[in-house]
């Protein structure tokens, strides 16, 4: 998701008398109709024994529902890097994309049967640099788009180009625009992961490693783990559903109205997600209250009620009086998980429509519900009495460029909308899957938005407002990391400092509490404070690279050479190419006279970003001592032309010029 500003029922209650384990009772009941039971009866929900097989394992009885499912968008959301898997034109014509706020190229080739990304520069008509990308995953069913991963040894980054199908053009991806292109550094973390690809074997303490991924989203994400499931299968328990729910396994259909939207806005209600504590991401199981895993936010404005996000759908349905009217709809209603819409029969859903539509006075001459349309016949007529075409139009997605989607917010549209275009006020931060979130979480929210997408500092003070309320010594403890976060925003790290003298080292579990305060006392220039700071947040994640990296500046800026040199080492070690790593290395081995194995580490950081501020100082510095001052002086114009508020350079450049 970029960094745009986004747009983020009950039903009768049956209670069946059944015997249950005490882990089954003892966990939320589901509020259900018609057949539906309680959430507690389906045996694969909260049984910690239960765990996942596999969508091969499923197809082995269920083949046509297999053969059907891999052609939609989920079967189809995440795959190796092949021709077939690609929706993308690499023609010439096609096949380039231009950041002008960055200055580089980008060009995907084939070359045999693997795909490249090259980053490349022009400087005078001649290629001043080059950085080739082998790409091992393509992301998104190629209905909307083509994103791209590549995998470091398990640690998976995106690259900076998406192929845009609707719009049949390369552009940067999301997020890269407008000057954030972070080129091949964005990290592809688990909450990514677990939404655009079935659940991947994830190194824990990491924040993008991976043991082995999943090619496309599977039968469990939605019907929860299979083994108990399969394990009666084969042993010969077979159920007639016909006649009674198999609740070896969750059915959707057979859930309640909330649960069955909690299980698609798992995914579909894309927003700021707040964990619970002591949650993940792999935490929710279909068939559970999506709060009891997370909460989800999106922010709410005055106006604009055309503006939505791509990964919205559940949001904007609930904004519709069919949803608030209704009381009975979900996104099954009108859409069969198993079918790709590209081969549903539009008649489905125009059904879907008159199923409550239809004249029904007669039955119920209460009904609020408008049985006939008010449009002009001949109008009707021209879009062949479609419902769908006029109050569930296209509508552009406001995080995801050149991509239309289709709005779930079911409406009249006014003749006359122009002032809907328009954001008039910023209302607040909304949670869409909980009624009743504490204050705590609210401030989350708030601290979630500022600082992934909307760094505007009055969200700060609405988070603080949150974290007020609540003073009690529960909410104490569990605010800590709250306050540390927030005055690390805001750059307040004597406050950060504050919050943390309190706090144990060795009790603290949260490894970005832990960097946040290592690093506020790095910026109070206090390196000895911080020091156990950062290697505590390495501890609780030894795979985050960033956090190592961090560890080991410190230990550098401590003199520490030889430990900072194995941070730096392993760093390589898990991937070669972490610039700031070899930019680290390359001046260790300055320090200690060894030029060759400096000036090997200088020049591939400078291959993988031309544009790094320490390496280009570090390379100048030994290009001055090798005597190659030409070559020094050109790293600091380069340097001063991409950053040209750095003093270090200005300072060395005038040293140089001076006779």
């Amino acid at each position: 998701m970029s960094p745009s500003l986004l747009r983020k029922l009950l039903l009768c209650l049956i209670t069946v008398a059944i015997v249950l384990p005490a882990f089954y009772c003892n966990n939320p009941k589901n509020e259900g109709n018609g057949d539906v039971q309680e959430t507690s009866l389906w045996r694969n929900v909260y049984n910690p024994d239960v765990h996942y097989v596999g969508m091969q394992t499923c197809r082995t009885c269920h083949e046509e529902v297999y053969k059907t499912f891999i052609q939609t968008g989920m079967g189809q959301s995440f795959g190796f890097a092949t021709k077939q898997k690609s929706a993308a034109d690499f023609s010439p014509a096609h096949a380039l994309v231009y950041d002008t706020a960055l200055d580089y190229y980008y060009k995907p080739y084939w070359q045999n049967d693997s795909l490249y990304v090259m980053e490349f520069r022009v400087e005078g008509g001649d290629t001043v640099h080059k950085r080739i990308q082998k790409i091992d995953y393509i992301v998104g069913s190629g209905q909307h788009t083509n994103s791209h991963i590549y995998d470091v040894n398990g640690y998976f980054y995106q690259a900076p180009i998406t192929f845009y199908t609707q719009k049949h053009q390369w552009d940067l991806a999301p997020g890269f625009e407008k000057g954030s292109n972070t080129r091949f550094k964005r990290l592809i973390e688990i909450e990514c992961m677990s939404c655009h690809n079935g659940y991947p074997d994830f190194v824990a303490n990491s924040e993008n490693k991976y043991i082995s991924v999943k090619t496309g989203i599977d039968c469990e994400r939605c019907h929860g783990p299979g083994s108990l499931h399969v394990q009666e299968k084969q042993a010969g328990n077979i159920v007639d559903t016909s006649k009674t729910p198999d609740y070896s396994i969750v059915n959707p259909r057979r859930l309640s109205t909330e649960l069955q939207n909690n299980v698609c806005q798992r995914c579909h209600l894309q927003g700021i997600a707040v964990l619970n504590d002591g949650k993940t991401f792999f935490d929710f199981h279909p068939g559970m209250k999506l709060s009891e895993v997370m909460n989800v936010f999106m922010p709410e404005y005055e106006g604009a009620q055309d503006k939505m996000i791509m990964a919205a759908h559940v949001e904007r349905m609930k904004k519709s009086r069919c949803y608030i009217e209704s009381g009975k709809m979900s996104c099954i209603t009108c859409h069969n998980p198993h079918v790709s819409v590209k081969f549903t029969p539009r008649t489905q859903y125009i059904n879907a429509c008159m199923s409550c539509h239809r004249d029904n006075k007669s039955q119920n001459p209460k009904s609020k519900i408008q049985t006939e349309c008010t449009e002009n016949p001949q109008v009707r007529a021209a879009k062949n009495n479609d419902c769908i075409t006029c109050h569930m139009p296209h509508n552009g997605s406001i995080d995801i460029p050149h991509v239309a989607v289709t709005d779930h917010f079911i409406r009249k549209r006014p003749f006359e909308d122009t002032m809907q275009k328009k954001i008039t006020a910023f209302l607040g931060m909304k949670c869409f899957n909980n009624d009743h979130v504490d204050a705590i979480t609210i401030a989350r929210g708030y601290i979630e938005f500022y600082e992934r997408y909307a760094p505007s500092k009055p969200l700060l003070d609405s988070a603080l407002l949150y974290l007020d309320k609540q003073k009690d010594v529960e909410a104490a403890q569990k605010q800590s990391r709250d306050y540390i976060r927030l005055y690390y925003l805001l750059e307040d790290y004597g406050k950060v400092v504050q919050y943390a003298a309190g706090l144990q080292q060795s009790a603290i579990n949260d490894a970005w509490t832990a960097y946040r305060v290592g690093e506020a006392y790095y910026q109070l220039h206090q390196p000895v404070q911080a020091l156990p700071w950062y290697k505590r947040a390495t501890e609780i994640w030894k795979y985050s690279l960033d956090f190592e990296s961090k560890y080991g500046i410190c230990l550098l800026s401590l003199g520490k050479m030889q430990d900072a040199m194995t941070v730096f080492n392993f760093i390589l070690n898990e991937n070669p190419d972490y610039v700031s790593a070899n930019t680290n290395l390359g001046y260790i081995y300055m320090q200690q006279g060894n030029s060759t194995m400096a000036y090997s580490y200088l020049v591939h950081a400078n291959e993988l970003d031309p544009d790094y501020e320490q390496n280009l100082i570090n390379l100048a510095v030994w290009y001055h001592s090798d005597k190659q001052l030409g070559k020094a002086k050109k790293c600091l114009e380069h340097l001063l032309k991409k950053h040209p508020n750095n003093e270090q350079a200005k300072a060395m450049l005038l040293n140089l010029s001076e006779p």
